[in-house]
């Protein structure tokens, strides 16, 4: 009796076992979708760079904004900022939807602002649509960014 129900017990978490690697099999690869370094160009030069990881499960990440200057006479440079953190990152399976701080974008003046949502809308072919979901024109424009092996 007591051999048969110690059966059912490995029984129970053999099975048990394999529903939740197949669970977590659909999940990782839908998340592989968005998971990588998106980069976007401007003039030729670095613009954005978006890294996105799936830590145990949990999507994380940051994106590094490039400041671009025009002096005249000169050609133009690039310069990356400081990388900021995703805040609350969900993908679900063609969007990536996440929030950065904004209080170092323009300082003084952004200290007491609050986070700015984007959205990172994927087309399937390893390009996607950055928008600044937080900008009121729903018309403001996107930067394509492209995954990237590195």
């Amino acid at each position: 009796m007591r051999s048969g129900l110690v059966l059912v017990c490995v029984a129970m978490t053999v099975l048990s076992c394999g529903c939740a690697a197949q669970a977590s099999g659909q999940g990782d690869s839908n998340l592989a979708q968005v998971v990588g370094i998106w980069r976007a160009q401007m003039e030729g030069l670095p613009a954005i760079t978006l890294t996105v990881t799936d830590e145990g499960g949990s999507l994380t990440g940051a994106v590094l904004f490039y400041l671009h200057r025009r002096e005249q006479g000169q050609p133009v440079t690039s310069t990356p900022g400081v990388p900021e953190p995703l805040f609350h990152p969900q993908f679900d399976g063609k969007t990536l939807t996440f929030q950065v701080s904004h209080r170092r974008a323009h300082p003084p003046g952004s200290l007491q602002d609050g986070p700015v949502t984007f959205r990172l809308m994927l087309d399937g072919a390893g390009n996607a649509a950055l928008v600044n979901a937080s900008e009121p024109d729903p018309k403001a424009p996107a930067f394509v960014l492209v995954k990237s092996a590195y």
